[in-house]
């Protein structure tokens, strides 16, 4: 893998198409800025001619962009008309991002256009914003389910125009490792060009997807935070961070951010994280099993791939009937009780007799009760 693989994160785009997801104005600026903080490479900020508050919030982003105070490249979404072009271009953002369904069944049933008349509309709207001075990616939407040599001739239509990043998107999520490999295998010989990869979570395959085409010469791959995105999502920027610099030490992202980040989106959304979501979910470095508990307090990285203090986390565990002798003492330890051995069999076995798990309050009254 290259080791130029960035991250752009899609969660002001991809990520306001959550059902029942709506950021706004202000909203939108500062997860822009949280997103800077963390370093990703660019950052899409929305389709501004979707509503009046998204162009605002465009060019609020863009205003700060010439501060310096947000650093990443700004992209602005774009159909293939030159009204959205215009648009964009006229809040100088960094890119124009035009995308055009290309599979057969988006030619035949949502544009009603033959794949001549797809590969004419594709090369007129980018060499159209390429006259406005801005860089451009094109988003062949639908790659995944699209005849690789018809893919290849948009590809190529696409860079014959001016385009100077091609997207693959799987719209719907059904590709495999295997598959995505295949696809970009057949694309990378075409020149004068780099990739991005989107990767929809349908059948749960996003991050792996994501990381067979980053293996195979995707330089971009789009995420969201929290994995927000049209129907279940598209691959979640902490776990794709985080699986980056753990197998190739490449550092896409603020590790120390993610968790903030995480926490702000999942506020604004309103989308509750699930406790056992990767990275950033409660559960993340929270063990339970006495085993695992005991491993550990030996050494920490018997059951953690990583030291959560470099996500801006820590490690605990839960007591229940799982738990033993050490998690025990452990945990009253770090309550400020010195509890005598005797004792803390007594409360382990009230302990595994009850079908619960026991808060730092429940403890202390069982500890003060024993202790009478």
């Amino acid at each position: 893998m290259s080791t130029k693989v960035g991250i752009l994160d899609s969660t002001l785009r991809e990520g306001e198409q959550t059902p029942g997801v709506l950021f706004n104005q202000n909203q939108r600026v500062e997860i822009a800025k949280l997103l800077s903080d963390a370093h990703v490479a660019m950052i899409e900020a929305g389709h501004p001619l979707v509503s009046k508050d998204i162009y605002s919030a465009i060019k609020e982003i863009m205003e700060l962009k010439a501060s310096g105070i947000i650093k990443p490249e700004i992209i602005a979404h774009s159909r293939a008309v030159h009204s959205d072009i215009d648009s964009a271009a006229g809040l100088n953002v960094d890119r124009i991002a035009i995308f055009y369904g290309v599979s057969d069944i988006h030619l035949d049933y949502k544009t009603h256009k033959s794949r001549t008349q797809a590969l004419d509309i594709i090369y007129d709207s980018i060499s159209y914003a390429v006259s406005t001075g801005i860089p451009v990616r094109f988003t062949a939407e639908d790659a995944s389910r699209t005849d690789i040599n018809f893919l290849r001739n948009v590809v190529n239509t696409a860079v014959e125009a001016g385009a100077d990043r091609i997207s693959i998107a799987d719209t719907l999520g059904i590709l495999t490792p295997e598959k995505t490999r295949y696809i970009f295998n057949n694309l990378m010989d075409i020149k004068n060009v780099e990739y991005d990869f989107h990767g929809h979570n349908d059948m749960g395959m996003a991050l792996a997807n994501s990381l067979a085409a980053a293996e195979s010469g995707a330089s971009i791959i789009h995420t969201t935070v929290n994995g927000l995105g049209e129907r279940v999502g598209i691959t979640p920027l902490q776990v794709f961070a985080v699986l980056l610099e753990y197998h190739f030490g490449i550092d896409a992202a603020d590790l120390m951010m993610l968790k903030p980040l995480s926490e702000l989106v999942e506020t604004y959304s309103k989308i509750t994280l699930s406790p056992n979501f990767p990275v950033t979910g409660r559960n993340a470095f929270t063990h339970k099993s006495g085993v695992h508990v005991d491993g550990i307090i030996n050494n920490a990285g018997t059951y953690e791939f990583m030291d959560p203090s470099r996500l801006g986390m820590q490690h605990g565990f839960t007591i229940d009937k799982y738990s033993g002798r050490h998690a025990l003492r452990q945990k009253l330890t770090g309550m400020g009780m010195d509890i005598d051995e005797n004792k803390i069999s007594g409360i382990l076995e009230k302990i595994k007799s009850n079908n619960m798990v026991y808060s730092e309050e429940e403890l202390k009254e069982m500890t003060n009760s024993n202790d009478q």
